[in-house]
């Protein structure tokens, strides 16, 4: 008789993050994060070892075997730099003809994509939202809300990450709060 073995992944199905398994966590605070705030006088202002997210990732595939799927949590703490909402720094794929899919676990904030002629665009986010992330698209994510903003991943092991492109040129569109509203204003 063959018997059942538990699950090898364990997610908290409440946070959605991982608890327990084969998975490697990347913290990202304030102090790593210099070009990617417009104000940079406000960043270096703050707190530098300020926490801004946290990402767990499960790799079960060596990166760049094709056929493969990595599974992602991120945490993107509450806050602002200047009126400009706490973010990841983005990134295209280096395999740009890879998708990739985002759903929101917990928070509310907003999928700033852009694509290749840097025509940029934002989609809410709430619990439950859905995000289909087309292949040539950059993408980055911000928390607009007031409580930690939680949201899963599931991509190619083959798609790797262009974060240099972004280094580089940045987005070309920024999200602002004004008036206490979430606002994309184009990067001059």
């Amino acid at each position: 008789m063959n018997r059942i073995a538990k699950s090898e992944q364990i997610i908290d199905l409440k946070s959605g993050l991982l608890k327990a398994g084969d998975f490697i966590t990347a913290e990202k605070k304030l102090k790593q994060l210099e070009g990617v705030f417009k104000d940079e006088q406000a960043r270096q202002a703050m707190d530098q070892e300020q926490h801004i997210y946290t990402v767990q990732a499960h790799l079960p595939e060596e990166e760049n075997t094709p056929g493969g799927l990595f599974w992602g949590t991120t945490k993107i703490e509450a806050g602002k730099v200047g009126n400009e909402y706490f973010m990841t720094r983005g990134h295209f794929h280096s395999k740009l003809q890879t998708a990739e899919y985002y759903w929101c676990i917990s928070g509310t904030g907003v999928l700033i994509y852009m694509d290749t002629n840097r025509n940029c665009w934002g989609v809410e986010m709430a619990p439950g939202s859905l995000h289909y992330i087309n292949k040539g698209v950059a993408h980055r994510v911000a928390n607009t809300g007031d409580s930690p903003l939680i949201i899963n991943a599931c991509w190619p092991s083959d798609a790797g990450h262009n974060y240099e492109e972004i280094d580089m040129n940045g987005f070309s569109a920024r999200l602002f709060e004004e008036k206490g509203i979430p606002i994309l204003i184009p990067d001059k």
